[in-house]
């Protein structure tokens, strides 16, 4: 028993490490199928250690027979090819922002909320949340079922892959212009990236807030809980991969540090490194390459009743992405998308 699956975006930093990702995890695919935009055509791709496979043309591919396509090509290449794909019977598993508030098209974090996937044969589309949203709701998932997160207040630490190859690039030809003095030119951000930090990301928004802190506060209320007030302060930082946050809650009932520890080890997909001492919490840099959301610096926030804060970091390109489609195209097969044998 296996499945077609095709990779939307297979060029792309999330779209290759979505191929690798099916490949390391056994994903019962019988064919997988790289697609891309007509100037990608022919490109080889790798699949696990030792496959590579030619790009095929998005604009000419027929999706009829594919199970499922995992999209990481842009919220218009998804408006624009998710249906299409849906209407020829694929499930698209979207990593864009265009369909995540859609009310007929389930948001989902497996870990979290798989109960929503039994929702996507409305559309045939099943929504994956922003990165910093995803490592996010991992985190706060068993303290809410312990205790009920009345407010969260998020500030992000969000590395430069999360703007794609371009970003990355960004990143390392102005670090090498600073040290050799050369002008630093800036493109993909809106201002100097590296040795600083930039407070906008995405466009603003009429309150003042950023797209992507709206995203947060929209797709947290949507996969966990909609009485839960957020509101985040996201910031780009001088880091290839591994996003990062400060995340300061409130809960209904009292919990305490230890609870809070407990509840979290116990949670799958998370891990907790939270040592009171020089190196015992865990930065981006760890987590680069990793599956888990990583917490660490738990404490009591005194500053409000039922206060706690900790620090949460997690692979943007992996959990943020490519691991979590991956991750609900196997619960999608496992419960709900039945092949013939």
């Amino acid at each position: 028993m296996g499945y077609k699956v095709a990779v939307v975006g297979a060029t792309g930093a999330v779209g290759r490490e979505m191929l690798s990702t099916l490949a390391e995890r056994d994903f019962p695919a019988t064919e997988v199928v790289a697609l891309a935009s007509e100037k990608s055509v022919g490109t080889e791709v790798s699949y696990g250690e030792d496959k590579t496979l030619k790009v095929q043309n998005l604009s000419t591919y027929d999706f009829k027979g594919t199970d499922i396509a995992l999209f990481s090509a842009g919220g218009s290449i998804s408006a624009e090819y998710g249906p299409k794909a849906a209407a020829a019977g694929c499930v698209v598993i979207d990593n864009s922002s265009h369909f995540r508030m859609d009310p007929d098209v389930p948001l989902v974090v497996p870990e979290v909320n798989a109960n929503a996937l039994a929702r996507y044969g409305k559309r045939n589309i099943i929504a994956n949340p922003n990165c910093s949203t995803a490592q996010l709701v991992v985190a706060l998932k068993p303290l809410h079922d312990m205790a009920k997160i009345k407010r969260a207040v998020v500030s992000t630490y969000q590395s430069v892959s999360g703007a794609g190859k371009e970003g990355m690039d960004e990143l390392f030809t102005q670090t090498r212009a600073i040290y050799v003095n050369d002008p630093v030119e800036k493109d993909k951000f809106t201002k100097q990236i590296a040795f600083n930090v930039i407070p906008h990301i995405d466009v603003f928004m009429d309150d003042g807030s950023t797209k992507e802190e709206w995203k947060m506060t929209g797709e947290t209320k949507k996969i966990l809980d909609p009485a839960i007030e957020l509101v985040a302060t996201c910031v780009r930082v001088p880091v290839f991969i591994g996003h990062s946050e400060a995340v300061f809650i409130e809960t209904e009932k009292p919990i305490s540090v230890e609870e809070a520890r407990a509840a979290m080890s116990n949670f799958p997909g998370l891990v907790v490194v939270d040592h009171r001492e020089d190196e015992g919490y865990v930065t981006p840099h760890e987590c680069a390459g990793e599956d888990a959301v990583y917490v660490s610096r738990i404490r009591k926030d005194p500053t409000v009743k039922n206060g706690l804060v900790f620090w949460c970091v997690s692979d943007n390109l992996r959990k943020g992405a490519a691991l979590n489609a991956v991750q609900i195209a196997e619960a999608l097969v496992k419960d709900h998308l039945k092949k013939a044998a």
